[in-house]
C-alpha cells in the first residue's frame, strides 16, 4: 500500500514510537497514511491502542524481519 509519510522509530522504546507517530500524524491531512517502522515489543500493543484512542485507523501491522511495519491512516 502507498503511504504519504514514513517514520523510522527503530531502536526507540516505549512510549517514543507512539509519541513520534502522533507528532508526524499532526502534519498530515485526514485520510493520509503514515508508515511506521518499529522494533519495540511494546509497540505491538501500543500502536493499535493509540489508533483506537486517537481516532486513527490501523490499516495494517506486519512483521518484516526483526521489526514491525505499521500503516496508520489519519482520522
Amino acid at each position: 500500500m502507498d503511504h504519504d509519510a514514513e517514520l523510522d522509530a527503530l531502536g526507540l522504546l516505549c512510549p517514543l514510537p507512539v509519541l513520534k507517530a502522533r507528532k508526524r500524524l499532526q502534519a498530515l491531512s485526514s485520510g493520509q497514511v503514515l508508515r511506521v517502522l518499529a522494533d519495540d515489543p511494546a509497540a505491538l500493543i501500543d500502536m493499535p491502542h493509540f489508533c483506537a484512542e486517537a481516532g486513527h485507523v490501523l490499516v495494517s501491522m506486519t512483521e518484516d524481519g526483526a521489526h514491525q511495519v505499521y500503516l496508520l491512516r489519519k482520522g
